[in-house]
């Protein structure tokens, strides 16, 4: 069974869903992206909750958070934010579960507080290098350009960008998406982080991350339209003993595209590390 509450971080409330033990140290955290929520989640939820603790939260712009003009929407403002909602949740021992941005903001925890950090699974997603941001990403960065973007976006004009660039997305995934979308404090948290942060910011974890070689699964739609395929493979530089599984025909949302591989690939990976005390490499 899958639990609901609201959580006060450093003055801003969040949801949060939990599955399992509610207080356990260790556990499995899911990391939405943009333009993620707790939804994205909840068909992973009950199934690692039966052996672990499963915890999801939506992030400051997001979701059912509040979505504040003054903060920090960087990589460090997101990973200070992670860390802090992690210890008013009791957890010192997290294997992350990231999708998207939510990638790049839990490896920036991760990197800033390694002895935490137990796993990665990266859904499209993680330490990006070499990286150019996609198309509208390059719009959002401009000033009065990606405002001028997000104030033309209408319900179908986004329906059709969306599902022309991933063809697997089901009319429910795609409205899913619009809600989780259509709304100004999510659209002013998407301009902040994109110009607050060039493509080096996201190769910076790398450094530490390669030499702890924490265990890491990274499953990528082989369609990506907005990180490409070949950052799959990329992440052996930073976890150098990881699994790579690349979906065929899938793209981006990869969870919502076909949640029960995914299911089937991150339950068994977890399954397995949990609980798992490695040699220590800090």
């Amino acid at each position: 069974m899958t639990t609901a509450s609201r959580l006060s971080i450093n003055g801003l409330s969040i949801p949060v869903a939990q599955a399992g033990s509610t207080d356990g140290a260790e556990a499995v955290v899911f990391i939405h992206g943009n333009s993620g929520a707790i939804a994205d989640w909840l068909p992973f939820l009950e199934p690692v909750g039966t052996f672990t603790r499963a915890v999801a939260f939506d992030l400051p712009g997001y979701g059912g958070a509040d979505k504040p003009s003054g903060f920090d929407y960087t990589a460090g403002g997101y990973a200070e934010f992670i860390d802090a909602t992690l210890k008013a949740l009791g957890i010192r021992s997290a294997h992350i579960v990231a999708h998207d941005l939510g990638g790049g903001w839990a490896m920036r925890w991760a990197a800033d507080h390694p002895e935490q950090f137990a796993s990665a699974t990266l859904i499209n997603t993680g330490v990006l290098l070499d990286y150019e941001w996609h198309d509208a990403a390059k719009l959002w960065r401009q000033p009065e350009v990606g405002e001028a973007i997000q104030a033309g976006m209408t319900r179908d004009l986004f329906l059709e960008v969306v599902s022309a660039q991933n063809p697997r997305l089901g009319p429910a995934a795609l409205e899913a998406l619009w809600q989780q979308t259509d709304n100004p404090g999510t659209n002013h948290a998407v301009l902040q982080f994109y110009r607050a942060t060039s493509e080096a910011t996201l190769a910076e974890p790398q450094a530490v991350l390669r030499g702890l070689d924490r265990p890491a699964l990274v499953i990528w739609g082989e369609d990506d339209a907005y990180i490409p395929v070949s950052q799959a493979l990329l992440q052996r530089e930073s976890f150098p003993s990881a699994q790579v599984m690349v979906l065929p025909d899938a793209g981006h949302w990869v969870t919502l595209e076909d949640p029960d591989t995914v299911r089937e690939l991150i339950v068994p990976f977890l399954r397995q590390h949990v609980g798992f005390t490695g040699p220590s490499s800090e």
